[in-house]
């Protein structure tokens, strides 16, 4: 928690820094990105919404992501969390964002999408970036490990873009 903590305040100090919003789209996490964002003091100065939308309706309804993905690649994929990004930082206009969606168990694995697959995508200005990730470990431990990495990944973009100002 302390960890997450101080990776969700380096965030905020960067952001203000670039005068940069972002946005999250949960579905794994059940909003804990955005619950670890807004611990933090000062954050509605640049978190603009969080977004959790755990069914595949409310992926499309939400953040317009295409319906036809979830029966062609699944929700648990490349296409849908940067579908999911996107839909973020458009209706949010938001400069960054992060997407995220995963198998965290016990159950719904499968022989291709194991427990502890988590697909992240993070969106800076025009570009997306995505990446799998399989952490080892319990629910709970699934989901904390993927709000770490949703965050680190937030920073080492901002850290970019804050190189390529100076």
């Amino acid at each position: 928690m302390k960890e997450i903590t101080q990776l969700a305040a380096e965030l905020g100090r960067r952001l203000q820094v670039l005068n940069a919003h972002v946005t999250a789209a949960e579905s794994c996490t059940g909003g804990g990105i955005s619950e670890a964002i807004t611990r933090i003091p000062g954050s509605s100065a640049w978190f603009e919404a969080g977004y959790v939308t755990y069914s595949n309706p409310q992926k499309t309804e939400q953040l317009n992501v295409p319906v036809e993905l979830f029966a062609t690649v699944g929700a648990v994929s490349r296409e849908v969390v940067e579908a999911m990004v996107r839909g973020a930082q458009k209706k949010c206009q938001a400069r960054f964002a992060v997407a995220v969606s995963g198998v965290a168990g016990p159950d719904g694995g499968s022989p291709s999408k194991p427990v502890g697959t988590v697909w992240l995508a993070w969106g800076v200005g025009e570009q997306v970036f995505s990446e799998v990730q399989h952490f080892p470990g319990n629910r709970d431990e699934v989901r904390r490990q993927t709000v770490k990495a949703a965050l680190e990944g937030l920073l080492r973009h901002t850290a970019e873009e804050i190189s390529n100002q100076g």
